[in-house]
């Protein structure tokens, strides 16, 4: 079985019982995460664009674990110029890891460092391990083309935004689950600040109603799927 953690924001940890991957792992300066970088034991990490509540801790992390950040290229480059390892990658493409697959899909949003550093396009991230597909979309707003990637990859697990403002809202994040069409739905990118304030549980039931299964899960809560 797949284990999911949430650490809030849009931080997820992957455990198939061998290998450890965190995705977007905003860790400090999260008010929402029940842990701290220091806890964080992983394998590999997963970055879906460079805004700071998203790259986060990912350059302390890899560096303290010997663990690679899987990143889009620019992005990958400027985390390996900062001395961590790293696997570049870009939208479209696919990789073969040692506990399974990574495929980078568009997302509609943008992309840079604290720094101000372009750090490629953003992007969405379908992670397979222990034959689960988790798709991670990353911050985006809706698009078409989610119709598309749910057909082309059977979709186990979808982690959906549904703060507004800078991604998709509640509504928004509801046919978008429509596109996809999911086993089982997450919403994440919420409540971590005032101005992506919303409400999960109206989320979910807006999705229970249309026939999809979804859960709201507490900082730090683990599901096995």
């Amino acid at each position: 079985m797949l284990k999911i953690t949430y650490y809030g924001h849009s931080v997820f940890l992957l455990n198939d019982g061998k290998y450890k991957l965190i995705i977007d792992p905003f860790i400090e300066g999260n008010p929402l995460s029940p842990v701290r970088e220091k806890d964080i034991v992983v394998d590999y990490i997963v970055v879906t664009h460079g805004h700071g509540d998203h790259l986060g801790d990912s350059v302390s992390i890899a560096k303290r674990n010997n663990a690679t950040i899987i990143a889009v290229n620019e992005l990958a480059n400027y985390v390996a110029a900062k001395g961590a390892k790293a696997h570049n990658m870009h939208i479209g493409g696919s990789y073969n890891f040692p506990f399974g697959k990574v495929k980078f899909t568009i997302a509609h949003h943008g992309s840079s460092s604290a720094e101000g550093t372009y750090t490629g396009e953003p992007s969405g991230a379908l992670v397979t391990m222990d034959n689960k597909t988790v798709y991670h979309t990353g911050d985006t707003g809706l698009f078409a083309d989610m119709k598309l990637i749910g057909e082309m990859n059977p979709v186990d697990l979808m982690l959906v935004p549904i703060g507004d403002n800078f991604t998709m809202g509640i509504d928004d994040a509801v046919k978008a689950v429509e596109l996809v069409n999911p086993k089982f739905v997450i919403p994440m990118h919420y409540n971590t600040f005032p101005v992506i304030k919303a409400d999960p549980d109206l989320f979910v039931k807006k999705i229970q109603d249309k026939g999809y299964e979804g859960k709201v899960l507490g900082f730090g809560e683990t599901i096995e799927i």
